[in-house]
């Protein structure tokens, strides 16, 4: 049994189908659900650009676009289940792993893939990086084929 269930997403498809298998669970072991996502920090040449501001401003409203796509999503979600949402900034596998260490969640559930430029591998980078190091049970989610 589950009770607070960690569900990584960044916008792809293969995120959207970990949501929708993170909310049936949920929803099946009446779990708590958070839904965590990690904005990659903008490449340091863009952040010390001589637009050092606009840079800033660059990465507050990808956050922003982020936070809003996810949202979106979150919102379809059945209202019975109990959602919490987080967008931060940082390298995706590390934020995941540090969210985890804090003991808070009994599960993770992710996407095979994600948007980054590991698109043709069998297993992203993120979710390799994450099924090595997790001290939870981690379910990866592969999108439905049409």
């Amino acid at each position: 049994m589950f009770l607070n269930i960690l569900v990584a997403v960044d916008g792809s498809e293969h995120g959207a189908a970990a949501l929708r298998t993170a909310a049936q669970l949920a929803g099946e072991e009446h779990a708590r659900l958070t839904v965590l996502t990690a904005v990659p920090a903008l490449p340091a040449s863009v952040q010390f650009s001589s637009a050092g501001v606009a840079a800033l401003g660059d990465a507050a409203q990808l956050m922003g676009e982020v936070g809003a796509r996810i949202r979106t999503q979150v919102d379809a979600l059945p209202d019975d289940i109990s959602v919490t949402s987080i967008v931060v900034a940082g390298h995706p596998a590390n934020v995941i792993l540090a969210r985890l260490s804090e003991g808070r969640h009994d599960l993770l559930v992710m996407g095979t893939r994600g948007l980054g430029r590991v698109g043709s591998a069998l297993l992203g980078s993120v979710s390799q990086a994450v099924l090595h190091k997790a001290r939870v049970p981690v379910l990866v989610v592969r999108e439905a084929s049409t």
